[in-house]
Order: structure tokens, then C-alpha cells, then sequence
């Protein structure tokens, strides 16, 4: 039987099975008479089984490489920046054990089971609904590899299931690197609402946030959306995601964490707060230099390209904000305390980090150091305000860390950049174009995930509720959830 014949008939089982659904019918294609067809998910996967076999007649972009590939000296350009994409994916995935390690030494020791359970899953899932749907809404219209044709300045809509056109080597080294960023926003709200929030509720905000949420918002920054095409500089810039990763996991988080509530114990009944500590601090200290190694690919890795040479200014830029975050709290605290905090420095690291991932490609040395400055106290004061006046419980700081800082970064590009890389032109070279582009960013962000935030968590809440009950934050929500506590016999 030839493939077209193959095709037709497939497509003929495909529109009875579609035409019997809306219908509320019964088919005898696939079930016995009088079997109800309104089990959704079994349908769900049949015809998404069904649409696998149609595509092989679609002709598949480059799979195999050999189209793409030569011995030449510009192929021979393709195949070391494919790699240098590829290893710059592996180590930010390398930085889920640096979540992990961080998170785990936060929490509790009854809680960390659970935590480490959700800083798997959430890349697990989101790596299947970013296959499905979310990578196509980003970056469908983008044109930056085979099969993204499709889109427009709000929404992608090419590059589903990765088939097709693009299903092609370098589309699928483009979505290799991108799910570790959609990973990450995911992992920074799982440490907001750790220690109280339902693993399946969890398992859920994971799919919206990879498949919708993030994709959209970064369709606007990154797939040729109408943030990126702004009339102003050269557009707004984001170069490694300082918004569009943890601007958007940190805001994101903060809205999950309000609707949560605290943990049991955390307020006393006049409203101050009581100090829960972390079971492990070795654990935060060993999460903390896994990230920043981590972070190097983050940042460097996002050239796409190590023979475009600014990877070297853009590592140290990471380098430099992170050694300024760290030793600006470290200072801090030892002079309002007189005690050398090496957890306040790590959360001070990290936020330098964060902050210089929009601008590392864009700034000189100097700026660097002063962004990851900033970045620290941005970091220490939305931490007081947070907990002190929302009492808001953020067991990691991930929204300080993340949220805050990611909005800094945002800014930090229009006032910092100097011109040398990508025509991006600042406030210290006596442009403030660009500052307005990115100040447009920043309130869209804002904008984008509170509306999308309140709505999700609000249906959320109504239909399947966040937390757990007051008895198994009491005891522990490892054994609850999971069967076992992570420290079985102690």
C-alpha cells in the first residue's frame, strides 16, 4: 500500500472519529456498539496518535543533518556553534540540581521530599507541553529555524509537536535550549509556595505557565512579537531573560504565594513574623555555585554562537554581578548585625545573576559590577517589604531574588548599555530611547502576569484548593504526599 493510500485511509478513519464526537455517537471504527465516546483524554490521545501517522506524508524539514552539514569552512561555523548551543542547554539544565540543592536547604526537613519531587516534575511536564504547544505560541512567526514561519506580533502559531518543517535539526537545537528557560520560570515559583502547596495543584500551574503563560510573553520579547519591534532604541531587550524568565517566574510567584497564604506558624497574632529556618545550609551554599556555573551558560550560551566572541564579555559581566551581589550583602549584614551571613551573601550572588542576564551582552565591565550592587539591595529591602508588610511568606526569596531583580534587569539594559554590541544604545551614552522600550517592558510584564496570575490561581483555588490541610503542614508533607519523608529513618 503506497503512503498516500496510507494517508487517505487514515484521514477517513480520522474524520469518522472526529464526526461521532460531535455528534455524541457511537463508531464501530475503534469501539463496540453502544460505548460512550465522552471519554475525552482516551480520544485525546487517539487522535493525536492518528495525526502522527498523517504527518509522515508532510515533508520533515532536515532531521537527519545531511542537508545542513558540509566540510566547508562555514559549515564547519554551523556544527561548532550547534554544539556550543547544545552544551550551553546541558549546563542550564545542570542548574535544576542547583534549584534543587537551594530549595531543599531552605525547607524544612519534613517539607524537602516534596520540594525536590516538585523541582522534577516541573521540567518533566513542562518539557512535554512545551513540545505540544508552548514552543510553537513562542516562537511560530520568529523565522529563527526551519518550520517557524508562522505569526504575529502577539501570538506564534507554527512549530507544533515539532513536525513537519520543523522537524529539523536546528529547530530541534533551538527548543533543546529554550525548554531549559521555561523550566526555570517554572522551578522559581515552586520555592514561593513550597511547604504548604498541593503537589497536584503544582503539577497544573506547571502546564499553564509552560504551555501558555511564558510562551506568550516571550513571543512578545523574543519571536519578533511587538515588544521586541517597539519603535524606541532598537526595540526592547532582554538578552538571556532577566524578564522573560524570572521577571515572569518571580511575579508569578509572588501571586501564588499571596494566594497560598503563609505557612502555619510563620505570623504571630500582632503580625510579625517569626524566622522558619532551613534544615540545611550546606545545601543552599552547594546550590548556590551550581547555579552560577549554571548561570554561565544562561547568559554566554544565549549568543547561540561561540564564534560570535562576545561570549567572553558577557561571562565576566556574569562573573562580576554575582561577586558584587554576594559581597554587598555580606557586608551589609555584617554591619547591621555584626555576624558575616554567607546565606544572605548567596541570595545576593543570585541576584546579581539574575540582574545581568538582560544586559550582560550590552554592558561594559564596570556597569556590571554596579548592576549586581543594585541588584543586592533591590534584593535585601524587597525581602523586608515582603515579608514585613505584604506578609507575604516566601520560604526561598525567589520573588525578591527573581521578581525584583528580573524587573532591574529589564531597566538596567536602558541605562547601562554602551553601543557596542547590537546598536543597543543607553542612558550613559545619552540615549534614554531605549530606557523607554524597556520601561514599556516592564509594565507589560507586570501587567501580563497579574491579569493571566490572579485569574489562574483564582479559578485554581475555587476548583481544587492550594494547600494542604493545617495537620499535614504540621507533620510534614512528605509522608502525605509521597508515601516516605526524604530522611527515612531519622
Amino acid at each position: 500500500m503506497s503512503l498516500q493510500s496510507k494517508s487517505n485511509g487514515f484521514a477517513l478513519i480520522f474524520a469518522r472519529l472526529v464526526l461521532s464526537c460531535f455528534l455524541g455517537r457511537t463508531t464501530s471504527v475503534f469501539f463496540n456498539e453502544g460505548m460512550s465516546l465522552k471519554k475525552i483524554p482516551f480520544i485525546f490521545i487517539l487522535i493525536s496518535g492518528l495525526l502522527v501517522f498523517l504527518v509522515q506524508a508532510v515533508f520533515a524539514g532536515d532531521p537527519s543533518g545531511s542537508n545542513t552539514y558540509s566540510d566547508s569552512i562555514q559549515g564547519l561555523k554551523f556544527s561548532v556553534n550547534f554544539a556550543w548551543t547544545l552544551l550551553s542547554a546541558f549546563l542550564i539544565f545542570n542548574m535544576q540540581a542547583g534549584f534543587a540543592f537551594l530549595g531543599a536547604g531552605f525547607v524544612q526537613k519534613k517539607n524537602t521530599l516534596n520540594y525536590l519531587a516538585m523541582s522534577f516534575m516541573d521540567f518533566c511536564i513542562g518539557a512535554l507541553i512545551f513540545w505540544l504547544f508552548g514552543f510553537a505560541l513562542m516562537f511560530g512567526g520568529s523565522k529563527l529555524a526551519s518550520g517557524l514561519s508562522w505569526g504575529n506580533n502577539f501570538i506564534g502559531y507554527s512549530g507544533f509537536l515539532l513536525l513537519g518543517d520543523a522537524y529539523d535539526v536546528h529547530t530541534s537545537v533551538l527548543w533543546m535550549f529554550q525548554i531549559m528557560f521555561a523550566a526555570t520560570a517554572c522551578t522559581i515559583v515552586t520555592g514561593a509556595v513550597a511547604e504548604r502547596f498541593k503537589f497536584h495543584a503544582h503539577m497544573i500551574y506547571s502546564i499553564f505557565l509552560c504551555g501558555v503563560f511564558y510562551p506568550i510573553f516571550g513571543h512578545w520579547m523574543w519571536g519578533k512579537g511587538w515588544l521586541e519591534t517597539l519603535p524606541f532604541g532598537v526595540g526592547a531587550r532582554d538578552f538571556a531573560g532577566s524578564g522573560v524568565v524570572h521577571g515572569m517566574g518571580g511575579l508569578m510567584a509572588f501571586i501564588a504565594a499571596w494566594f497560598v497564604g503563609p505557612r502555619y506558624g510563620k505570623y504571630n497574632p500582632d503580625g510579625s513574623a517569626n524566622v522558619i529556618h532551613g534544615h540545611n545550609l550546606v545545601y543552599i551554599v552547594i546550590g548556590t555555585l551550581t547555579l552560577i556555573f549554571g548561570w554561565f551558560g544562561f547568559n554566554a550560551g544565549s549568543t547561540l554562537a561561540v564564534t560570535e566572541l562576545r561570549v567572553s564579555i558577557i561571562a565576566v559581566n556574569t562573573f562580576l554581578s554575582a561577586a558584587a551581589g554576594a559581597i554587598t550583602l555580606l557586608y551589609l549584614s555584617y554591619f547591621m548585625t555584626k555576624k558575616s551571613d554567607i546565606i544572605m551573601a548567596c541570595n545576593g550572588a543570585l541576584a546579581g545573576c539574575v540582574a545581568i542576564t538582560a544586559s550582560g551582552a550590552y554592558v561594559p565591565h564596570w556597569a556590571a559590577i554596579v548592576i549586581g550592587l543594585i541588584a543586592s539591595l533591590i534584593m535585601r529591602l524587597s525581602l523586608y517589604f515582603i515579608e514585613s508588610k505584604l506578609k507575604i511568606d516566601d520560604p526561598v526569596g525567589a520573588i525578591s531574588v527573581h521578581g525584583a531583580n528580573g524587573l532591574w534587569g529589564l531597566l538596567s539594559v536602558g541605562i547601562f548599555s554602551d553601543g557596542t554590541y547590537g546598536g543597543v544604545k543607553g542612558v550613559i551614552v545619552g540615549s534614554c530611547w531605549q530606557l523607554l522600550a524597556q520601561f514599556i517592558a516592564c509594565v507589560t510584564l507586570i501587567a501580563w502576569c497579574f491579569a493571566v496570575g490572579f485569574l489562574f490561581f483564582f479559578v485554581l483555588k475555587r476548583l481544587l484548593g492550594l494547600r494542604v490541610t493545617v495537620n499535614i503542614e504540621r507533620s510534614g508533607i512528605d509522608t502525605y504526599e509521597h508515601g516516605t519523608s526524604c530522611y527515612p529513618g531519622l
